[in-house]
């Protein structure tokens, strides 16, 4: 184990902070958070203070409110939507001999939190001595189920060191928790007053509920706590519940020794259309399957559901051990934002925090639904099947553009567009063909035909009919789309994006393709052959910009003639450029918030040749400032194809520790899911090089000059398999299942039961390119953090 690092310790299984900082809970809250996709709740002390932002979250689970217009106009959407903190189960106070057990106070004489990435674990360990000298041992561990959905468990231990203490535990259920918001930063979430209003509460024995509906957007959630006690003999309870709060006591004269131990099970549950007894019941069931697994059995269940996790998803390092960390705790997190979503969003933040108003973006589609594609397909298929449960909107979105088809939401918790800035939210229709590529890419992995045939061709359908309404054929009998938003929120309503129109015609061609292979659903859609025909030719004629003056495609069609940004007078402290500049200077100049055409060569890297990759990499490479915590993967990406490899190596690093790091200084209200699904993605697609155009696997290995070895699994049409990376070779390895065929810079190769092994050439690169002036990314340093020992494996 390496020296603490930015305040956590350096561990290939564990994220680890020892003593109490108070002024950095707000940040090891979002990084300590737990969840399961379907609940979430933030890494806070159990005793409730000191806090940074408490936050219970139920995916889905929202408040709706009226947007902030300065002046309306049609088509702008009419409600804007906020994630809720919900009631809090984690609280748990303790007053020792009648003074509260408070960090802020007396002297913790030891403490620690530690993140387990294999038995999916929050523990914590304190010795504390209170202001009067009485002095205790505290453990407390809590989880978040993956295998019972709705259940939060967690297990309170005191013990006294110094004689026979009187101690009091206050277990609460609490709602409406007074929380502050910075509302002058789009990046938080809108604040909200006492969003819950009471209808149900109980208390009797151990067990507590309470139910509560939002007033606006009449969503109801209900809530519920039951114990376990394990004390020495003379422990007196009660148990009250109101409105708000629910709360059992426990008072024991507990001798040195001794212990008094406390398991507490949550049940949450919340529905747009249940009744209080329904919703009641159903927590009441979910207490009772916890209750009855008990707390060995939930922990045993999280163990294996994790094991056979990293079997499919392991990434090992060997160089960078800070690096090793940070990229298990991405997956980590990414599995805990998707894992038990089952058809709901997977929002830019997860569940970590309520940063982004909880909203999902076209992230989760182009950024993290690659990892679970191949991860853990089931929950790439649950949440396209939230976009499929949404797609009534979508029509109907598009019918009040004046168009066909469907338009996904670029921001939204319920499908509803719900961004109030239109030219980064409705004119940025690329989303829906991220959506349609997302499809693609999963039935190409998978093989999934029901899938397929009962939502996936419908929305490659309606997507493809978007973009036909939406774009024309030019005089030239080019088929272009005007007016819209790429990726790059700096550059907003151009012509003929080329990210938006290459994707475009991906999604025209799937669809077609798709209606092919599925004629009785192309007939239930109405869809002719003549239909796909169009689609197929708007496909082969779209409009792609290119300046061959400069030899390079524009990021939209004259982006190149705009006026360079000033970089060299702008000061750092101006970044992120959006928090201090009108938009409307941005629009005009060459500045780029994120990877826009740089995306478009990793995603659509089939339409451009080696040489141009090269070209469009390094002129975009110099005007982009990495405002946005996108972009840095993306960059890695392309960084490795092109053969700059330690530059590459710098973005992982910056996207895997975006939030380790801080870097964008928004940690507070939660992850960055993107970022760290990058980590994902410049190591698999970076120096992995693998591609998945037109549903063919291929790869084109090559390792940064930092790191000795680097071996990743993926998961393909129910096979399991290895690849590992030397510098002067690769090896691929069958784990289980099927032959995979796949191909090696090229060359076809198939993996089956014997291990593979195939040379890796060498890397050609022309100069290095340029970042704008104090935009590069910070180096990375590995041999500073090289530990004594080899790295433990899996």
């Amino acid at each position: 184990m390496s020296a603490p690092v930015e305040g956590y310790e350096t561990d290939p299984w564990q994220l680890r902070w020892r003593g109490l900082a108070v002024d950095q809970l707000h940040r090891t809250e979002s990084t300590f958070a737990l969840g399961n996709g379907h609940i979430g709740i933030r890494g806070t002390l159990e005793e409730g203070e000191p806090r940074g932002l408490p936050g219970t979250y139920l995916n889905g689970f929202y408040e709706e409110h009226e947007l902030p217009y300065a002046e309306a106009g049609y088509g702008y959407p009419e409600a804007g939507q906020t994630v809720v903190n919900v009631t809090d189960g984690k609280v748990i106070r303790l007053l020792v001999e009648d003074e509260p057990f408070d960090m802020r106070y007396g002297v913790a004489t030891a403490h620690d939190r530690t993140l387990d990435f294999r038995t999916g674990t929050l523990t914590r360990n304190t010795d504390w001595m209170s202001p009067t000298g009485r002095h205790v041992r505290v453990r407390t561990q809590r989880l978040v189920s993956f295998t019972q959905r709705a259940v939060v468990a967690i297990r309170y231990e005191v013990e006294p060191l110094d004689g026979d203490t009187q101690l009091v535990l206050q277990s609460d259920l609490l709602a409406n928790e007074p929380i502050e918001s910075d509302t002058s930063d789009p990046r938080v979430a809108a604040a909200l007053q006492s969003p819950l209003a009471a209808e149900f509460s109980f208390a009797q024995d151990y067990r507590a509920v309470l139910v509560h509906q939002t007033k606006r957007s009449g969503l109801r959630i209900a809530a519920a706590m039951d114990h376990l006690i394990e004390s020495p003999d003379g422990l007196r309870t009660t148990i009250s519940a109101e409105d708000d709060l629910a709360r059992l006591t426990i008072a024991v004269e507990v001798p040195r020794g001794k212990r008094l131990r406390l398991t507490k099970f949550l049940g949450y549950g919340w529905s747009a259309q249940r009744s209080v007894p329904a919703l009641r019941a159903q927590v009441d069931a979910a207490l009772a399957g916890a209750v009855q697994t008990g707390w060995d059995g939930l922990l045993a269940e999280q163990k294996a559901f994790l094991e056979d996790f990293w079997t499919t998803a392991d990434i090992q390092i060997d160089g960078d051990p800070e690096l090793q960390q940070a990229t298990r705790f991405a997956l980590f997190h990414i599995l805990q934002a998707g894992a038990r979503g089952e058809s709901r969003a997977i929002p830019g933040k997860g569940l970590t925090g309520p940063g982004y108003d909880g909203h999902a973006f076209w992230d989760t589609e182009s950024f993290v639904l690659p990892v679970l594609t191949y991860t853990m397909p089931e929950a790439a298929r649950d949440a396209l099947r939230w976009r499929h449960s949404t797609l009534d909107k979508a029509k109907d979105r598009a019918v009040q553009l004046g168009l066909r088809g469907a338009a996904f939401p670029w921001r939204s918790i319920n499908g509803a567009e719900c961004s109030a800035y239109w030219p980064a939210g409705t004119a940025a229709f690329h989303v829906s063909a991220d959506i349609s590529d997302a499809i693609a890419r999963y039935l190409a992995a998978t093989g999934d035909e029901e899938f397929e045939r009962s939502c996936g061709t419908e929305i490659l359908a309606e997507t493809a009919r978007l973009w036909m309404s939406l774009g024309h054929f030019d005089s030239h009998d080019r088929f272009r789309i005007d007016g819209v938003t790429g990726p790059d929120e700096y550059s907003a309503v151009a012509d003929n994006n080329v990210y938006t129109n290459l994707m475009a015609a991906r999604n025209l061609r799937e669809a077609a393709a798709s209606c092919g292979r599925l004629p009785e659903v192309a007939a239930r859609l109405g869809v002719t052959e003549h239909e796909t025909r169009t689609w197929r030719n708007a496909a082969e004629r779209i409009s792609v910009p290119y300046d061959a003056e400069r030899g390079v495609h524009p990021q939209s069609e004259g982006f190149t003639e705009h006026l360079d940004w000033d970089f060299e007078h702008t000061r750092s402290r101006d970044y992120p450029l959006l928090l201090h500049f009108p938009y409307f200077d941005l629009y005009r100049r060459q500045v780029v918030k994120q990877a826009d055409l740089v995306l478009a060569l990793h995603l659509c890297g089939d339409a451009f040749t080696p040489e141009e990759k090269a070209r469009n990499f390094a002129y975009y490479e110099a005007r982009t400032v990495r405002d946005s915590s996108l972009s840095a993967a993306t960059q890695a990406v392309v960084a490795a194809e092109v053969g700059h490899l330690d530059l590459a190596y710098d973005y992982v690093g910056e996207a895997a520790l975006t939030d380790l790091h801080d870097v964008h200084n928004n940690v507070r209200n939660g992850l960055h899911m993107a970022s760290l699904a990058g980590a994902w993605l410049g190591f698999v697609a970076g120096f992995g090089g693998m591609r998945d155009h037109n549903g063919q696997i291929t790869f084109a290995p090559r390792l940064p000059s930092a790191l000795d070895r680097l071996e990743f699994r993926m998961c393909l049409r129910g096979s399991r398999f290895a690849v590992e990376i030397h510098a002067d070779r690769a090896t691929y390895r069958l784990v289980s299942g099927k032959p995979v065929e796949i191909s090696h810079y090229g060359s076809p190769c198939t993996v089956d039961e014997g291990p593979v092994t195939l040379p890796v050439p060498e890397p050609t690169a022309g100069p290095a390119p340029a970042q704008p002036a104090g935009r590069a990314p910070s180096r990375r340093h590995p041999e500073r953090l090289r530990p004594a020992q080899p790295l433990q494996q899996p």
